[in-house]
């Protein structure tokens, strides 16, 4: 299947906590960073999700944001560091491409937003994502 989200990094899950309605799913990335995402249970039961399955954490670039530093006393609780590979802006909006252990995401943040954080290749960043916002493929 083909999909228009960019972000697609592999991963292990190490965990599941199931709930009636949602359940959270832990997942190590191939960098060794941790991720959770928050699915329903229905599909954790559909996908056959399990400690120990391969999977993709997907993200839309909308999706991520950028901060230059570890954030605290945030609900937040995926934070991957990175670095800025590329940076393209146009008349409102930027791309900034960011690696992190184990693969690359892209952030579609304001321009205004890359200038205020001075970000460029090279600048050190932590990438937030909620984990309601993260979706999981086998």
């Amino acid at each position: 299947m083909s999909l228009s989200i960019r972000n697609q990094i592999p991963g292990t899950v190490t965990s599941v906590t199931a709930g009636e309605a949602m359940s959270t799913v832990k997942v190590r990335l191939a960098g060794g960073q941790d991720i959770t995402a928050a699915i329903t249970t229905d599909a954790v039961k559909d996908l056959g999700i399990a400690e120990g399955a391969a999977v993709k954490a997907l993200v839309k670039s909308t999706e991520v944001s950028l901060a230059t530093g570890p954030v605290e006393g945030i609900s937040i609780r995926n934070q991957l560091a990175g670095t800025v590979t590329d940076v393209a802006t146009g008349g409102a909006m930027g791309s900034v491409k960011v690696t992190v252990e184990g693969g690359e995401l892209t952030a579609a943040i304001t321009k205004d937003a890359v200038e205020a954080l001075g970000l460029a290749a090279g600048s050190s960043v932590v990438a937030l994502i909620k984990s309601t916002e993260v979706s999981l493929s086998l």
